[in-house]
């Protein structure tokens, strides 16, 4: 790591005492006369003393249960670590508490190009909640029922999401620009009882019908008894519900208690092989590591929050981080590039907003476009700024700093929809170095490790958590024995959780996260895995087999290649191409359309079948061919060769 990295910002004294992370420092000075002079000798002791960390967070943030914990671990093996044990609580009666201290307040804003612009005050959000969750109960929804969604990041998906876990039931979400395949790959999993959708959407001024999408996913969800849908293109369905008719009702919520590590949402992080991994999370490990990380991210009920997101990406749950705090939340649902790449921060200036988060790939995209923010738009009210997703390259900082304003606070995260958490994140205590995240996590004893489990200082390796964490997997849906779960945090590193990053940590615990070590696709934070991919471009009758990479790396461009066998007599010419992506577009999503398409004769795969998916990323990465295969491993050990070409003419490319 190079150690001379230039500080781009540093805390005026007034921010670094009045920050959330001072005020609770100060906090546990008072009531454990813990008085830690660095932010690493917080760190430390928030990993050494997990117990006393973590009841810390319940009782500074005042964390509410109907039933009190007798114990805050129990077993602390991972997997299965046991948390706050014997508590009971709901996660909603926390999150809607604003309605009790500023009932007049605006909650949520909403910007969307389907629907127009909507308001909602606390008492307002938490009266549509009420409503909507009296009529799923009176539609049989109970304790343990999934709900699921295909909306955009909507008022309607946070009010379904919050009636859904009022209940006790279990909510699961994906974006309506997902193909009806990758939608049912995730819902079939889980056998939901309801469903809510929208027939369709606008995006960039064009008017997307779902309705024949919307159809199949319906025939392919036979345990569905409702279906709830937001008309936009056509008439209600005869067998449907219109949402509207959900949220009139006066009535009164009162959350169904739940034991602490009761299923809260199902979300999807997917692997290599199979179906999308169902993830599920638990509503009290969600609530007090947003409670936590509210902390690092600086929140409070003062703040005026926006991320940039699809509500299939995790960042979707995330967003509620600030909610919990009592901020206001300001949801965006339109076209990020129309009429420019000025837009959202148009939004971001009208909204007078203090936090404002995307993925990296947007920043990216605003520095490619040349827009300047500081000359056409007043952002004085703008104090932090987010990113994630990919790595944020230091042409990116610098942009932000150049461009947007001077003496912003900058602070990437990085995590994951594996634990609905940052690992690494900032510190607005803390200086801003170019291209560093500024910290480790509180509660969270992240380190990098070589091949051989041995921790690494100054050097690239797997990230790993070595403690448990409350916001971990409680399990996947359908994994019975946690095979699944296992395979895939726990197979390299037993009893020690490997995330699939590739990390680098500072001795201070600063780091510099260079992309996915594993094969699964992440485009703009959209992670998905190639099975999905396969099973798309596999269908059509023209392709034999193939082999997608994903060249994530810092300060390089993000780049999906897909390799394809063609059936004897087909040339890839500009039809297949076409024909291909459409399949991708249909049965997948848009956002995973291949950059590049290579024919090759040949998939390497292993003996026992397996493509050498890691091999060849690390190959077109810069690894040597002799270091990322064992060719005696091979099934066709000869396929090899071509790939070693392709790979050396794209890194002479790119280096040019």
């Amino acid at each position: 790591m190079d150690m001379s990295r230039e500080i781009l910002w540093t805390p005026p004294e007034e921010r670094s005492k009045n920050a959330a992370l001072a005020k609770y420092m100060n906090w546990l000075k008072q009531h454990y006369s813990h008085d830690f002079s660095t932010y690493q000798d917080l760190w430390e002791w928030s990993i050494n003393d997990l117990e006393q960390f973590w009841e810390s967070i319940w009782l500074y943030f005042d964390l509410k249960s109907s039933q009190p914990y007798s114990k805050i671990l129990g077993n602390r093996e991972m997997p299965g670590a046991e948390w706050f044990i014997n508590c009971e609580l709901n996660y909603v009666e926390q999150l809607l508490r604003g309605k009790d201290i500023t009932p007049h307040k605006t909650a949520i804003v909403s910007y969307s190009e389907t629907f127009g612009n909507m308001n909602l005050t606390w008492s307002e959000l938490f009266q549509q909640v009420a409503s909507v969750a009296d009529h799923f109960k009176k539609m049989g929804v109970e304790k343990g029922d999934r709900v699921v969604a295909v909306l955009p990041n909507s008022p309607a998906a946070l009010i379904a999401f919050l009636a859904t876990a009022s209940l006790g039931g279990i909510w699961s979400i994906c974006a309506p620009d997902m193909g009806h395949v990758a939608v049912l790959d995730r819902f079939k999993q889980i056998k939901p009882k309801i469903l809510i959708a929208q027939d369709g959407y606008i995006y960039a001024d064009k008017k997307i019908d779902r309705r024949e999408v919307l159809k199949t996913i319906i025939d392919g969800l036979p345990s569905l008894e409702k279906k709830i849908v937001l008309p936009v293109i056509g008439t209600l369905p005869e067998d449907a519900v219109s949402w509207n008719s959900l949220l009139k009702q006066a009535v009164d919520l009162a959350p169904v208690q739940v034991p602490f590590d009761h299923p809260l949402w199902i979300v999807y992080s997917s692997g290599t092989t199979g179906n999308p991994k169902p993830i599920v999370h638990g509503h009290g490990g969600i609530l007090v590591v947003a409670a936590a990380q509210s902390l690092n991210m600086d929140l409070t009920c003062s703040d005026r929050f926006a991320w940039l997101t699809s509500s299939g990406w995790i960042m979707w749950n995330a967003q509620w981080i600030a909610l919990s705090q009592g901020a206001t939340v300001v949801l965006f649902d339109f076209a990020p590039n129309r009429p420019d790449m000025l837009e959202v921060w148009r939004h971001v200036s009208k909204e007078k907003l203090s936090y404002f988060g995307a993925g990296a790939a947007f920043f990216t995209a605003c520095l490619k476009a040349k827009v300047v923010p500081k000359n056409d738009l007043d952002l004085r009210k703008l104090k932090s700024i987010g990113s994630t997703g990919s790595p944020l390259s230091t042409n990116g900082y610098n942009w932000i700093y150049n461009y947007v304003k001077s003496d912003v606070w900058l602070a990437p995260i990085s995590g994951g929809t594996d634990l609905a958490a940052a690992f690494v994140l900032g510190n607005p205590m803390d200086v801003v170095k170019n291209g560093e995240m500024q910290a480790k996590a509180l509660g969270m004893a992240v380190y990098s490790f070589d091949e051989n489990g041995k921790t690494l200082i100054g050097e690239v390796g797997e990230l790993v958590c070595i403690k448990p964490i409350p916001s971990m997997p409680l399990y996947f849906w359908g994994d019975n024995q946690n095979t699944r779960l296992i395979s895939s945090y726990y197979d390299t590193y037993p009893g020690v959780w490997r995330h699939g990053d590739w990390i680098e940590f500072t001795s201070k615990g600063q780091s510099i996260i260079y992309g996915r070590s594993d094969a699964t696709i992440n485009r703009s934070g959209l992670r998905l895995g190639s099975a999905e991919i396969y099973q798309a471009v596999e269908a059509l009758n023209q392709v034999q087999d193939s082999l997608v990479i994903d060249l994530e790396f810092l300060n390089k461009e993000s780049l999906m290649i897909l390799f394809v066998v063609l059936e004897q007599g087909i040339n890839l010419d500009d039809k297949m191409i076409k024909l291909i992506n459409q399949s991708i577009k249909n049965g997948v999503s848009v956002r995973f359309i291949p950059n590049e398409i290579v024919r090759v004769d040949q998939i390497p795969r292993t003996l026992s079948g397996k493509k050498l998916e890691i091999p060849i990323k690390k190959l077109f990465l810069g690894g040597c061919a002799e270091k990322v295969v064992n060719k005696d491993s091979m099934a066709n050990p000869e396929s090899f060769n071509l790939f070693i070409e392709l790979a050396n003419s794209h890194l002479k490319n790119s280096n040019k």
